[in-house]
């Protein structure tokens, strides 16, 4: 099987306006990325505030995207949650609404061990069917796909792909001597490390930031020789998205873009209007810059 993609696919955001889910900015959304170079589109993860979109919410969200794509671009579709019985009814959906492949975090709060993640995330393949991206993201659920589970999973003909946001290399090492990686891709969760990743043999990255600066990133990744080079402004804006968490920072630079009004939902607050003044002044920097 080939890699589903190959460069930079984008976690979108989910804009609002007045708290509801605002589906003409998303069609505008995906013309606007797929127009800038964006080679997959990852619908209702984490970037999505997908704790807060209730079932229909996400399931309008999908049909929207992939109403709008018309088959121009892989869409893949988080629908992994700690319940392997709702995540396998999410995938379920997600199939029958024209998804190209799902991405299944590790379970949270109710953690397991290895054979656990193995079994949970089996289940879900066999259930549905599709081409499945495992997704290891510990800072967020205290909980690490190891190595050796990475490979066994590997060997499943639905799982066929890997989002790391360990940002940690000895792990990529690990993975990548056991596994066929023409087979099972690696797809970076870290906008920040791309530039290594890319150089020490990944396939792609996963991005927030390419919601609004989709172009720079993939052309990080299409001209090898200067990737450094393209990535320095990247990285200084970076810089002042970290003031907060994703995906609070991306929805103000997104809503200056149009997508949506800047709104999160709670348990997320809004960055105050200092941190916004800061934000936006890099971003005009960084926009400066790249059309310098």
């Amino acid at each position: 099987m080939a890699h589903i993609f190959e460069g930079t696919g984008v976690a979108m955001i989910t804009p609002f306006t007045n708290n509801e889910v605002d589906y003409e900015a998303i069609r505008r959304q995906v013309n606007f990325l797929i127009d800038n170079g964006i080679q997959s589109l990852i619908v209702n993860g984490t970037t999505a505030e997908n704790p807060s979109l209730v079932d229909e919410e996400k399931d309008q969200i999908l049909k929207t995207v992939i109403d709008e794509n018309r088959g121009r671009v892989p869409i893949v579709v988080g629908t992994g949650t700690n319940n392997t019985q709702r995540s396998i009814e999410a995938s379920l959906r997600a199939k029958v609404l024209g998804a190209d492949a799902i991405m299944l975090i590790t379970p949270y709060y109710l953690k397991t061990n290895q054979r656990g993640l193995i079994a949970h995330f089996e289940a879900i393949a066999d259930a549905v069917e599709l081409p499945v991206i495992l997704y290891n993201v510990p800072s967020r659920t205290n909980s690490t796909i190891e190595p050796e589970t990475v490979a066994h999973l590997s060997q499943h003909p639905y799982i066929v792909a890997l989002k790391d946001a360990t940002n940690d290399f000895d792990y990529l090492a690990d993975i990548q001597s056991r596994v066929d990686t023409s087979k099972f891709a690696l797809y970076s969760g870290n906008d920040d490390n791309i530039v290594r990743y890319f150089n020490e043999g990944g396939h792609g990255l996963i991005s927030v930031a390419a919601n609004v600066i989709p172009a720079a990133f993939q052309r990080v990744y299409t001209d090898a020789n200067n990737r450094a080079r393209h990535f320095e402004p990247i990285d200084k804006l970076l810089t002042a998205l970290s003031v907060d968490v994703n995906p609070i920072p991306i929805k103000f630079l997104a809503a200056l873009e149009g997508f949506g009004q800047y709104e999160v939902r709670l348990p997320l607050v809004c960055l105050n209007e200092q941190e916004q003044a800061t934000l936006k002044e890099a971003y005009m920097q960084f926009k400066a810059e790249v059309q310098a």
